[in-house]
């Protein structure tokens, strides 16, 4: 978490006053989910930091899973991922007046609560959509790998169609792969070509939730998946939720998966995360602990997006640009021979930047009978995730003309040579 609270006195050696307000200097405070940690570990959780905010002032870390009243009780900022429930409990009677978060969903934060008080707020949509992506098209090479099936024969099933779904529906098709959507939000504002969820779990062998969490109202998405509709899956289906752990009925689910072996899961989010049922995870051919996003392309996206919504916020123009600072790709360029097979060559430009599997068997390592244990590695695996890049930074060189080639390439966001 970061936090920034009202100057007391004289200004702080290396800081500076805000121009939207003289009489703030700026205290920036980090938080992972698990205690306090130093500079390089807040950078993981918060790539470039220093580089977006050290000129607003000090840069300081608390654990974000433990923030209270008396964390911003001084604070005028906060900055907070998706482990920190910021609402009236905690900042009522605070001074904080701007809160941002590094991350696409908005469930965490009581927006409600923010409009009555007056509190600016910011998210950052879309900064991992393609980091989801990627991590979608790894768990489909693998089922399809496990059962030796061909990916252009399925019937595609894409659960909201906000950032992330809309950019994996616009890679899928441009596979050239069967895809039904449905967004009834997007429906009703847009018409178009939807269908419902009951049309279809009717019709997809492969169903990918990319919805935000929401409670109440028409659309609730809360147990979206309930049991009478996991019952109601395809023979044959695989399911992916890497939106929100509630999505899905967990409990029924496990229950649906030990009655059914024809229906395969991917699961990112868990209903009662960083608590997670072991047992759920045994049954799901992949299992992480919610890190489909976390890339290291991503997490920058999103640290630069809640600094230039800060920057609005002060009324002053910014001073670093995101572009300067990504590092080159670690992969530069893959070559693939004309005469490849397209479905191999999918899985060698998808795999040169990520596989699942790797993140698969560090979870399933951590899982511990021991709650506390088991809470504390699922955080741990977060916090220290190993950074991964995206697809859309890779160069493909095609050794000779290939349209199939090509038109993968292109599908998938990269770069041909």
């Amino acid at each position: 978490m970061l936090w920034i609270c009202k100057r007391r006195g004289g200004e702080n050696a290396g800081s500076r006053a805000c121009r939207a307000s003289p009489a703030w200097h700026l205290r920036l405070h980090c938080g992972s989910a698990r205690g306090a940690c130093h500079v390089d570990c807040c950078r993981r959780k918060y790539p470039l930091i220093e580089e977006f905010f050290a000129g607003f002032g000090e840069i300081r870390r608390f654990p974000g899973r433990a923030i209270d009243r008396a964390t911003v009780e001084q604070a005028d900022v906060l900055l907070v991922r998706s482990v920190t429930q910021v609402d009236r409990q905690l900042l009522e009677g605070s001074p904080v007046r701007f809160v941002g978060t590094c991350t696409i969903g908005t469930d965490h934060l009581d927006l409600e609560y923010f409009q009555q008080a007056g509190i600016t707020w910011s998210s950052a949509p879309g900064c991992n959509a393609r980091g989801v992506v990627d991590y979608v098209l790894g768990s489909l090479l693998t089922l399809a790998e496990i059962e030796g099936v061909d990916l252009a024969q399925r019937c595609y099933g894409v659960v909201g169609a906000g950032e992330v779904g809309g950019r994996l529906i616009q890679v899928l098709r441009g596979l050239g792969w069967n895809v039904l959507v449905c967004d009834p939000q997007r429906q009703a504002a847009e018409g178009g070509d939807y269908v419902s969820l009951e049309q279809l779990l009717e019709r997809c062998d492969v169903i990918s939730l990319h919805t935000p969490l929401t409670k109440s109202g028409q659309d609730s998405t809360w147990h979206l998946l309930d049991r009478q509709r996991l019952n109601r899956l395809r023979h044959g289906t695989w399911l992916i939720n890497a939106a929100r752990g509630p999505v899905v009925d967990n409990r029924a689910l496990a229950e649906v998966l030990r009655q059914r072996e024809d229906l395969q899961a991917v699961l990112d989010v868990w209903e009662e995360e960083p608590t997670v049922d072991a047992s759920l995870a045994d049954l799901c051919v992949l299992a992480t602990p919610h890190i489909a996003g976390y890339s290291l392309d991503g997490k920058q996206r999103g640290t630069a997006q809640i600094y230039q919504a800060y920057c609005r916020f002060l009324g002053q123009a910014e001073q670093v640009s995101l572009s300067a600072l990504l590092p080159a790709p670690w992969v530069p360029q893959v070559s693939l021979n004309a005469n490849a097979d397209p479905a191999w060559a999918l899985a060698m430009i998808c795999r040169a930047v990520y596989d699942p599997r790797r993140d698969d068997a560090d979870f399933r390592r951590s899982l511990s009978d021991d709650v506390a244990q088991q809470r504390s590695a699922f955080d741990g695996l977060r916090k220290h995730y190993p950074e991964r890049r995206e697809i859309d930074g890779l160069e493909v060189r095609i050794q000779g003309e290939s349209a199939a080639l090509s038109r993968i390439v292109r599908a998938l966001g990269a770069r041909e040579a």
